[in-house]
């Protein structure tokens, strides 16, 4: 029997920046999607996605023309297909797992990348290949096979584990090594509306560097400070300038970030508010967090917490707090007490030595 098991992810800053070549910083927590396969004697894959209450059955020789928009299994096999691999042994599927569906926590892309393990692993061929390269290849089969509008962060971060400073612009990786303290994650039980609202901040944010780089060519967002937010305002309709400000003061916090975290004690009050910083500029100028999350995340932090944010695009789902352990209850607590469906303490993960 084959055994596969991948984990969850968290972005804790660069919500919406990796689509726009800006770097993020993100972590694998210990929720893990997992995959048990055995050969059968059928020439198919047969899946059950016991979550979903879902049974699949999909021909190993599979046509890329023929996958319809959002099957990343059939998806998947097309990339690999074109990378060389072969598949000529049929296997009998199940996969479950504890991470909640569409709230954030990006159950769909570890969904992917174990099944990109899975037949990587069952290749007879000795095709190398890292981990890198296995979240690269989840990226194309999620985002670029369907020209969707999402970035890289998710299966670069769930294919690589650990906490990530991650150059979306070149795909390169810097591990940090500094603590977040505790961690809280809390469903709100709202369900997110992933494409809508990465479609309309990508595309304002997109907007509003266009006019940019049509008055100064040599502008680029990589290396921009808060300084350029009140230089370029002028040049930028009003109905994208909230976006404008979203790109440049989450870039900023991003960098400030990524400079404590380089120490393995970081300050965690300082650090903390960072990430609320972060949050009032998804929830005050991307326009992400509905009004029952932000309620729920000034609970939390009444209660103690560091620092709150929301998970993922946004529009619903989950949220984290960073949390000192004589707060953890107390903030757990204020989640639930204030409307969250579910709240638990996670652990960041990291890869095998």
């Amino acid at each position: 029997m084959i055994k596969i098991r991948v984990p969850a992810r968290i972005c804790f800053f660069g919500d919406h920046q990796d689509y726009l070549g800006l770097p993020v910083i993100a972590g694998t927590i210990d929720r893990y999607m997992e995959l048990r396969a055995k050969p059968i004697r059928s020439h198919e894959f047969q899946l059950e996605l016991k979550d979903m209450n879902s049974f699949r059955a999909v021909p190993l020789d599979t046509n890329a023309e023929k996958v319809a928009p959002g099957d990343y299994i059939r998806s998947a096999m097309a990339i690999l297909l074109e990378k060389g691999f072969r598949f000529r042994q049929g296997y009998k599927i199940e996969i479950s797992g504890n991470i909640p569906i569409n709230a954030g926590l990006s159950s769909s892309s570890a969904l992917t990348v174990a099944w990109i393990r899975f037949l990587v692993a069952i290749q007879e061929g000795g095709i190398r290949f890292t981990d890198s390269d296995i979240g690269r290849w989840a990226y194309e089969a999620e985002v670029r096979f369907f020209d969707q509008p999402g970035g890289l962060m998710d299966q670069y971060t769930i294919a690589q584990q650990g906490l990530l400073f991650i150059d979306t612009q070149h795909g390169k990786t810097e591990r940090l090594k500094g603590r977040l303290g505790n961690l809280v994650i809390a469903e709100s039980g709202m369900a997110k509306s992933t494409l809508d609202v990465l479609q309309n901040a990508k595309s304002h944010q997109q907007s509003a560097l266009y006019r940019i780089k049509a008055q100064n060519p040599e502008f680029r967002i990589q290396d921009a400070t808060v300084m350029d937010y009140e230089k370029y305002k002028a040049v930028i309709p009003e109905k994208y300038i909230r976006y404008w400000y979203a790109t440049i003061h989450n870039h900023d916090v991003t960098q400030k970030a990524k400079r404590l975290l380089k120490n393995e004690n970081p300050d965690l009050k300082e650090l903390g508010e960072l990430m609320n910083r972060h949050q009032r500029v998804l929830e005050d100028h991307i326009g992400n967090t509905p009004r029952e999350m932000a309620t729920m995340m000034d609970a939390a932090r009444k209660a103690g917490a560091n620092g709150a944010k929301i998970i993922g695009s946004g529009g619903g789902g989950c949220m984290v707090a960073m949390v000192e352990d004589s707060h953890k209850h107390a903030v757990i607590t204020a989640f639930l007490d204030n409307g969250a469906k579910a709240a638990y303490e996670v652990k960041l993960t990291y890869p095998k030595v």
